[in-house]
């Protein structure tokens, strides 16, 4: 009989709620949630309470005392006082806010130092296992080109600083960014998690290209991923959609997450 996978929600916003849901509507039970960590613990207590779940709401520097992965489902401000206690503790971290990975690069050295696990959940983005397995190789060309809806983009800075015009993505693509994954997840944190994992999984942040275009006659984001290698040639698409909660969020994430969390019980691991 496989043991749980105990785990511990870093961050109680939608994702976090997404999560908990899926636990909860998950009849395999083979996945627990030990505790809730929260900067706002009275709001994460009653959202709790909503989901009839009885567990400690507690500070991100607690977790590691609760021998459990930690799911970061924070904000790009917050990914780093959520994620690094559990580093330093030499644990394991899943994390989704990945674009703050760029901004702190550093975490991914301490992982070294402490034996700690970080992985990312790439849900959202087609043809990870291909793109790890050819840079076993020689790579010579990834590149990303993301349509995304106008109003995921148009209170970011970088669309005012550019005097970008995203009336006209409402009947077709709008150049926005043509840049690396690194520029890309600079001047846009918050939607760009897909460039920082490709770049990771890749030939890194500053080799891999990233095409960003305002389209709004798609129903969510959609990614095309192309990868030139002396092995295999490769062109995926993914079309995501918006979370009924938060248009912001695709509906893939939670799910990507519990496909992880299922990875860490052992029997039949498919890809690489």
């Amino acid at each position: 009989m496989r043991s749980k996978t105990r785990i511990v929600i870093g961050g109680f916003g939608n994702v976090g709620e997404q999560i908990v849901r899926k636990v909860q509507e998950d009849k395999s039970g083979t996945i627990e949630i030990v505790a809730i960590a929260a900067r706002d613990k009275a709001k994460a207590r009653s959202k709790a309470e909503t989901f009839g779940l009885d567990v400690p709401i507690i500070s991100a520097d607690e977790a590691p005392e609760y021998d459990a992965v930690l799911v970061e489902c924070a904000t790009y401000e917050g990914f780093r006082d959520v994620v690094e206690p559990t580093i330093r503790a030499g644990g394991m971290v899943i994390a989704i806010s990945v674009g703050a990975l760029a901004a702190n690069m550093d975490l991914i050295d301490l992982t070294h130092e402490t034996g700690a696990t970080l992985q990312i959940a790439g849900g959202t983005l087609p043809g990870l296992d291909i793109l790890r397995a050819a840079r076993e190789g020689s790579i010579s060309s990834v590149v990303l080109t993301s349509h995304i809806h106008p109003a995921s983009l148009v209170h970011e800075p970088y669309i005012a600083e550019h005097g970008i015009d995203l009336g006209p993505a409402e009947t077709g693509p709008v150049p926005v960014l043509d840049g690396t994954a690194r520029e890309a997840a600079e001047n846009f944190p918050r939607h760009f998690n897909v460039a920082v994992t490709l770049g990771l999984a890749g030939i890194g942040l500053d080799k891999t290209q990233v095409r960003i275009r305002a389209d709004g006659t798609l129903p969510g984001a959609r990614h095309t991923l192309t990868v030139i290698s002396d092995e295999v040639e490769l062109e995926m698409v993914s079309q995501n959609f918006p979370s009924p909660l938060n248009n912001r969020t695709s509906r893939i994430v939670s799910l990507s997450i519990m496909a992880a969390l299922r990875r860490l019980n052992g029997g039949l691991l498919i890809g690489s």
